[in-house]
């Protein structure tokens, strides 16, 4: 069963030369993982947050975005909050950020479900510590402001705040940013665990590669608002068919890689006042050619895998070749 699925997304912004998103395809089953990477900019959280129609004033969209086979895009603003409390949730990057401080934890955690009368306070209170226990964490946090834990346990709060109604679908912006190495180790394992138990289907935005191949079923690469690449997680990390996967690739820290500078992607991202021709990664690939500045390539299949589709004009290289020339 299909709990997300975005079908020719466009998105639009007042003063920008171009759309922010485009043509954007992408599904999530129940029970499913999916990663959306790409660097700062490159739309994903703009992505992510068009699932809870969380647009900017004047944003213009068009294409489809369902969530259990409804229409975000048109739905009233009462569906939509009834859809923020229930069929989908969303996990943000820096947890105190979604918080307000001068609140207790437990008010946070049940403000949702007892909105509209769907819960008692006390049928709140109960699912809650059910919440917090499935996160690793106890009833008595219930009590706690958010300045009385820490980082790692706070983003544990917004896991089971997000679980409070019982999502079909559960989306994580960049979850693990705010945390430590250890902490994002254990939020990636509760996110894993949480999904199987409860057969979420999880949208997992990143720009760390390392958490997407850890954490995902299947991967969307995104770049200047585009997918540019997508396919099975060991498919797509094995053998990329996009230059711009493989340089994200090569430009991952590795503790067996040989001394020296970091490899790194040579320019820029595209801004938002700048028209684009022909492919937008083309300025910065090392396999460019002229057909790459004339026209933009369409994502097609790519691979032995089924799934896996590339937008590139030489998608025919292998993986190996573009890391190749990229370092």
């Amino acid at each position: 069963m299909t709990v997300l699925d975005i079908r020719a997304y466009h998105l639009r912004l007042p003063d920008t030369a171009r759309s922010v998103l485009v043509g954007v395809d992408l599904t999530v089953a129940a029970g499913e993982t999916v990663a959306l990477v790409g660097e700062s900019g490159s739309g994903k959280s703009l992505t992510s947050r068009s699932v809870l129609g969380l647009l900017p004033d004047g944003a213009a969209t068009a294409g489809a975005v369902r969530v259990d086979g409804e229409d975000v895009l048109a739905m009233t603003p009462d569906r939509l909050r009834r859809l923020r409390t229930g069929t989908a949730a969303m996990v943000f990057q820096d947890p105190r950020a979604a918080v307000n401080p001068l609140r207790r934890l437990g008010d946070f955690l049940t403000e949702g479900v007892r909105l509209g009368g769907r819960l008692t306070a006390a049928a709140a209170a109960e699912r809650a510590a059910g919440m917090l226990d499935a996160v690793g964490l106890p009833a008595s946090v219930l009590g706690r402001y958010p300045g009385q834990v820490s980082g790692g346990m706070l983003q544990r709060v917004m896991i089971a705040a997000a679980l409070m109604g019982e999502p079909a679908l559960l989306l994580a912006d960049e979850p693990t940013t705010a945390l430590d190495v250890t902490t994002q180790a254990e939020v990636v394992a509760l996110l894993a665990d949480l999904r199987e138990r409860f057969g979420t289907g999880l949208l997992f935005v990143t720009h760390d590669l390392g958490l997407a191949a850890a954490i995902s079923d299947r991967v969307y690469v995104m770049y200047a608002g585009r997918i540019v690449e997508t396919g099975p997680a060991g498919e797509l990390f094995d053998r990329p068919r996009h230059p711009y996967t493989a340089a994200l690739l090569a430009s991952t820290p590795r503790p067996d890689a040989p001394g020296g500078r970091l490899t790194a992607i040579e320019g820029r991202p595209p801004g938002l006042r700048e028209e684009l021709t022909g492919c937008p990664f083309a300025p910065r690939c090392p396999l460019v050619t002229d057909l790459c500045r004339r026209q933009e390539p369409a994502l097609r299949p790519a691979g032995a895998g089924p799934g896996h589709r590339s937008a590139c004009h030489h998608g025919d290289r292998t993986g190996e070749e573009a890391t190749h020339a990229q370092s």
